[in-house]
């Protein structure tokens, strides 16, 4: 069964009904919870550097990284101390 809303535009009455229904007392969901650990790609964009810039780091010591099996995560606690350990202060 078509009805015209109040903009004048057809909408199938069937599909408004379909609406989800809210349990009295129930909230939405919590946020997610943050990450700690990100993989290369996106350790690479939360520095805003390339991927193989921050494998490098990696192969040459400068950032700790914890390896699973064939995957590295990288704690970003410790990006956050590499840029503010690479941070360069000027005095003029």
């Amino acid at each position: 069964m078509k009805d015209r809303d109040n903009t004048g535009t057809v909408s199938n009455i069937a599909t408004k009904k379909q609406g989800v229904r809210k349990e009295p007392g129930i909230s939405s969901p919590p946020s997610p919870l943050k990450k700690r650990l990100y993989s290369v790609p996106e350790a690479a964009m939360y520095l805003g550097r390339s991927i193989w810039s921050v494998r490098a780091l990696i192969w040459n010591g400068e950032l700790p990284h914890i390896r699973v099996g064939r995957r590295i995560h990288l704690d970003i606690i410790d990006l956050d101390q590499w840029v503010d350990k690479n941070k360069i202060r000027t005095f003029l």
